[in-house]
Formats: structure tokens, sequence, C-alpha cells
């Protein structure tokens, strides 16, 4: 067919020059190091995540880099602009790697990269050569050795963790254990410094590709998102849905609701009744709290606002989005915040673990209970339960009602939406 070969070509993202940098954590003994392949576009931010991701940091200190660029000029870069003017330095925002080393040369390229400036974690970056790579990815290709453990104390105190836990018949091995399932949720007893995955440090590698380059949004990513919420708001259109005398939704409407969106067979049970049908009976309950529902005379119907981006499908998605990050109460803003920085980031937490993070968030943001005491679980689970419940209103991830971060490219692009428009709207 004229021009197949044309529209091949179109289809497949093709390579990009790249970094083929080989980084190094200095001072360890046997050596930690990663090989990785980044975009000759990198940015240094970028580069600081991908960095984080390989050595499994959990990016919870400063970073900066120290180098002579390729203009001979001393630069002293730090990640945040406030830390930046702090410390004299330059921020990172807006600077490229390839202003610093020249992809195209090898050798060592006088790069360091410090990360934590009191553990002082020095990664010696070495520029391997030119090389190629799918645009819009990264990649580890090499490696040993599992990552430091996040505020272990340096070199010596990580060298020091590493033989306590090694040795039961160690006189503190108790303690170093207890400290480290604190610090990371991992049993002591499966902690294994030589432990080295590349398929695991690629799936996060892969997550932090789709975020930082997720491409624009197109008419198929929203229509995916969005499916559940379009799909009421076309049945309410244009005369409602007649409502039973208890207010719930009609059991034919309620089988339409599960068949159409295919929630049948992820959803146990045959009951039809509103009442028994969860995914049902929660989307129509959050339609209605974002006000692009109503009952109105015994039907369920569209508000002025459902009925303004009803058609409209990117006005439906702004409007979905600015809803998510802009909820009455702080508290559930807050709680979204985390929630969506959870999706985006690829952290499969477990339901507990959830509930005290936001627990722990709350109170140190000085949330109290109207007694005056700090938040207790129960009322943080509460909190979580409400936001977990406005994200499965929308099709975000390939498990919709099972446990699991996955998320699509069309969910990641509206998270990150969302995400820019918290940030965007302050604390």
């Amino acid at each position: 067919m004229p021009g197949s070969g044309m529209i091949a070509v179109m289809d497949e993202p093709g390579n990009v020059p790249a970094f083929d940098l080989r980084i190094t954590i200095a001072g360890t003994d046997p050596e930690i190091w990663r090989r990785l392949l980044l975009p000759e576009s990198v940015t240094i931010p970028e580069l600081h995540e991908a960095i984080q991701k390989a050595f499994g940091w959990q990016d919870y200190h400063l970073y900066g880099i120290r180098t002579v660029d390729r203009k001979g000029q001393p630069r002293v870069i730090v990640g945040t602009e406030e830390a930046a003017d702090e410390l004299g330095a330059e921020a990172a925002a807006g600077v490229v790697l390839s202003e610093l080393i020249d992809p195209s040369a090898a050798g060592t390229s006088k790069l360091e990269y410090e990360y934590d400036f009191g553990d002082s974690w020095i990664h010696e970056i070495e520029q391997l050569g030119p090389a190629e790579i799918p645009q819009g990815s990264i990649q580890c290709v090499d490696g040993a050795m599992r990552g430091p453990v996040e505020d272990s104390g340096g070199i010596g105190g990580y060298a020091d963790l590493v033989s306590k836990l090694g040795d039961p018949e160690y006189r503190d091995h108790d303690g170093a254990a207890e400290w480290l399932e604190g610090m990371t949720g991992e049993p002591a007893s499966d902690f294994d410094p030589a432990a080295f995955s590349l398929e695991a440090i690629n799936t996060q590698l892969a997550q932090l590709a789709r975020r930082l380059w997720p491409g624009p949004v197109s008419a198929e990513d929203i229509h995916t998102v969005l499916r559940p919420v379009q799909w009421f708001l076309d049945e309410a259109s244009p005369a409602g849905l007649e409502l039973t005398k208890d207010g719930y939704l009609k059991p034919a409407i309620v089988k339409a609701a599960m068949t159409a969106l295919g929630w049948d067979e992820d959803w146990p049970g045959t009951a039809r009744q509103e009442i028994h049908a969860r995914p049902v009976l929660a989307l129509r309950e959050q339609l209605q709290e974002w006000k692009l529902l109503r009952k109105f005379k015994g039907r369920l119907v569209l508000t002025p606002s459902g009925r303004r981006v009803g058609k409209d499908p990117q006005a439906l998605w702004d409007y979905v989005a600015d809803r998510l990050a802009n909820p009455e109460a702080a508290a559930v803003k807050l709680a979204t915040r985390l929630a969506v920085h959870w999706l985006v980031e690829g952290l499969a937490l477990s339901y507990d673990k959830r509930q005290r993070l936001l627990q722990e968030a709350l109170n140190r943001a000085g949330f109290r209970m109207p007694g005056g005491g700090d938040v207790p679980l129960d009322a943080a689970s509460d909190v979580d339960f409400g936001v977990r419940s406005s994200l499965r209103s929308l099709e975000l991830t390939d498990t919709r009602w099972q446990q699991g971060p996955e998320v699509t490219d069309a969910g990641l692009k509206f998270l990150l939406d969302v995400q820019r428009r918290l940030a965007d709207g302050g604390a």
C-alpha cells in the first residue's frame, strides 16, 4: 500500500542519542554501582530521579552536583532553589546534563553527585561513550549490590549495619534488625546486601520515564479515564434517570451500568439493587458530590455543571481534575496529594502503611479532632477511604477493583494533571 512504510515508521518511537553512564558510590566495598542509559536531553533533576530509582534511594534528602563543565567552569549545583540560595550554589532546575559532560567523550567525567549532605553518599559518574536508547525511556543495563539504606550513617554506618545484620551473634544484631524494619518495612531476615535485580530496577525506571515524559493528552486518553463518568452523564441526559421510592437507581439501570462498564466480571455477586452493587453506588454518589448529578423529583438529573461539561470531553476532564485537586476539606486535599503521589510513583503500599502515613501527615500538618486531640488512625482511615473512592470513579488502573497501583498511560497523564493543579493551589 502506498505510504504504508511511512506510517510504520511514524508509529514507532525510534531511538535517540543517549548518555552511557557508570555510576559508583565512592568508598563502597564491594562496589555498589549501576550502568544507566539516559537520553542526551536529560536534565539534572531528571538525572537525580533516575539515580534515586536505580539505587533504591527514597529522595528524603537534598542532593548536589560538583563538576567542571564543558567550558571549563567549576559548577556547584543543588537540587532546590531554596537550598541553592542558602548554600550560595546554582539551582538544578533548567540545567541539562550535556552542559556538564560531553555525551560522545568516554572517560572519567569529573562529575560527582552527592545525596544526603549528612551521610554524604558520593556517586562518581563516568561517561562510557555515545549510545542510543528508545525515545522516552531510561535503562539500567548492569550493576551490582543493593543500594544502601537511607539514614544508615554513610559508608561507615552502612558497613556497620551490614555486619550487625549478617551476624545473629553480634551484640546489637536485634537492635539493627529492628531499626532496619522500622526504616524500610523490610524483614531483617530478607536483607541481602548483595541483592541486585535488573528487572526490578528497570520496572522503576520505566515508571519514572512514563512520569517524566508522558506525552500529550489524547482524545482516547480522555475517553479511557472518564468512561464511567461519561456513561452516567450520557444516560442521565436529557430527562434524567428514574429512582426508586427510597432514592436508589432502579435495578435495570444498575444492570446496564455494570454491563456497559465491564464490572460484571470484576465485581463478585449478581445483586442488581444499587445498595448491593458497590461500584455503581459509589460512582453515583461521587458524581453527586462533584455536583455533576443531583436528585430532583424522583429522578437523577444533570446539574447545570453536568449539562455544561457533559458533551465536552476536555471540559469534563478539566472539571473532574479541578474537583479532585480542590476538595472543600483541607484534610481531604492533603490525603489526595498523598494518594496521587503514591499512584504516580507506582508505590504498592499496604493498607496499614497507607493509614499510618496519612495519620502522621495529618498530625504533622496540625490537624486536630474537635476535642483538640491528635488525629486517630480510624479517622485517617475514613479520609483515605473517601479519597480512594473518588479515584475509583475513574479508570486510572488496569485492576480497578483489586489491590495494585498499575496505572495506565492515560491514568498517569490524568494524575499528573491533578498533581500540577494541587501544586498550583498550594497546601
